[in-house]
């Protein structure tokens, strides 16, 4: 077996887990990709990469008695190993600029350069959110001509900019739900979420207080039309639905739906983390949506990851735009403001603030450049793509691996597939894992839950089809292998930096922090 580091992880080796040539010890080196120890194993916390000259003149203590107690032990190493150590873990990454992420749900498309250059121009990325708005008019038009943008393409007369990316912009929907409920003296309990929802959906509606009942799909993967109906009632706020929903499937009826909803008294709120697949081709606004966020880091380039960047504003409708979040950017003449709690007119029906500042400037330039570039008519073909894309995977995989709604028409943005007649017990995860030893970052799996074993692949526009046909054979053959029952797969990944981890364990007890010769 290989041998493990101080960290306690075992580096990758073959298949048979042997050294390639040799007795010795193992590295975990292979050619030129070198095993990388972590930082407080290559250098010394007695040592210093930088000389320092003693001050000794005594200087005032600024620090209110939070001063160190002791030595913090970090380690002191050379510019070259510091550089060498950070380069070679981003060579053990895999990002957007490597290669494809087939990431269901998640639009994970290429970034265009020139966003990034707009995003590090003087005055966009130097702004200070507390500069005072006559020395920051070109921010504040970004931020206005970009809600703009939003509003007409999604046909809807009001934007929130301020939530920070999606599920912050579900919940400032259902916030403006609820202050509207409230204004008018509503206190209803319930939202109902469908089974075909993004999982945020009924967290958010739970965190906001409200009771979440599930609507059931029918065998088609869409929503079931007459169960919603006959639950709604005086006790439901809000319906949170997906279109296209999670099974990359357009709600056909959702007109139907959002008339029903508001003739029982509710509201309409739609996920719009998959914009994508519809941009330029459906406004929301003219379905009945109330209330959508949208998420700027997926639809409008800056793939998200890490936990960031992120920007999700809230296009609302009539019935709720008095009630949306401060602050906003008013235009009044030539020149944009920021209105604040202080404007006694806007706070009196705005259900508050979202965050402390208004949002997120990197995000706003990238998008409203990404708009700018591609216009109306770009967007609509970015959809286009992404939508045909999509269904040539469906329909290049759906003879080999099960594709529980391949009959129910064109799928939109996604493909999605379960692991029905997988041999020797083998499960998505291990296709998955084989899937790394590819080259090729795994899709999204066991999401959404409706499919047993779900593998759910979104390609975007942005990827060539000799890019998704390479995907498509090394899908095929890592699938033909699962059907076979290979049993090599339920150790894969092989070539990857590291092997399969516990990931039960690693989710319950990780390894956080390094102490010494053990981690805590």
């Amino acid at each position: 077996m290989n041998a493990p580091n101080k960290s306690g992880w075992k580096p990758a080796m073959t298949p048979d887990n042997g050294a390639s040539a040799g007795t010795g010890t193992l590295t975990g080196n292979r050619a030129l990709m070198l095993e990388e120890p972590l930082l407080f194993e290559i250098g010394h916390a007695e040592t210093t990469g930088v000389d320092l000259e003693l001050v000794e003149a005594e200087l005032p203590n600024r620090l209110g008695g939070m001063e160190r107690k002791g030595s913090i032990g970090l380690v002191g190493l050379t510019e070259p190993e510091t550089v060498r150590h950070y380069t070679r873990l981003s060579r053990q990454n895999y990002g957007i600029d490597l290669g494809f992420f087939p990431l269901g749900s998640c639009t994970m498309k290429h970034n265009p350069r020139l966003n990034e250059k707009v995003a590090r121009m003087p005055g966009f990325a130097d702004v200070h959110p507390m500069a005072p708005a006559s020395t920051a008019q070109g921010a504040l038009q970004v931020v206005y001509e970009l809600g703009d943008w939003l509003k007409k393409l999604t046909g809807m007369p009001a934007v929130a900019m301020s939530p920070k990316a999606g599920a912050h912009g579900e919940l400032c929907g259902i916030l403006a739900i609820r202050a509207a409920l409230t204004a008018r003296g509503d206190a209803r309990e319930v939202v109902l979420c469908p089974e075909s929802a993004h999982g945020t959906n009924p967290a958010t509606a739970a965190f906001a207080g409200y009771r979440v009942e599930d609507i059931p799909a029918t065998p088609e993967g869409r929503v079931d039309v007459d169960a919603l109906k006959a639950r709604l009632g005086p006790d439901v706020a809000a319906v949170m639905i997906t279109n296209p929903n999670t099974c990359g499937l357009f709600e056909r009826d959702f007109k139907v739906i959002a008339d029903a909803v508001h003739e029982a008294g509710g509201f309409v709120y739609c996920d719009g983390a998959n914009f994508n697949a519809i941009v330029g081709k459906v406004r929301p606004g003219d379905l009945g949506v109330d209330a959508m966020h949208i998420n700027l880091h997926k639809t409008f380039s800056t793939p998200h990851g890490g936990g960031g960047p992120g920007s999700g504003p809230v296009v609302l409708s009539e019935a709720l735009a008095a009630y949306a979040p401060l602050p906003f950017v008013r235009k009044t003449g030539d020149l944009y403001e920021l209105v604040e709690e202080e404007d006694a007119a806007a706070a009196e029906t705005s259900f508050g603030r979202m965050t402390a500042f208004h949002g997120q400037m990197g995000m706003f330039t990238r998008a409203l450049t990404y708009m700018l570039s591609h216009g109306a008519d770009g967007l609509k073909q970015v959809s286009e793509d992404a939508v045909l894309n999509a269904n040539y995977i469906l329909r290049s995989l759906e003879d080999l691996l099960h594709a529980p709604y391949a009959d129910s028409g064109p799928c939109m943005h996604e493909a999605l597939f379960g692991d029905k007649d997988f041999g020797n017990g083998l499960t998505t995860l291990d296709l998955a894992k084989a899937l790394i030893d590819e080259g090729y970052h795994p899709m999204t799996v066991y999401f959404p839950l409706v499919v047993h074993g779900a593998m759910l692949v979104e390609p975007t526009e942005t990827e060539s089809k000799a890019t998704i046909d390479q995907f498509i054979s090394a899908f095929r053959s890592v699938a033909q292998r699962a059907l076979d029952g290979d049993e090599s797969m339920k150790h894969a990944p092989y070539y990857a930096p590291r092997r399969r981890l516990d990931e039960t364990q690693a989710a319950r007890k990780p390894v956080l922090a390094w102490e010494g010769d053990r981690e805590t």
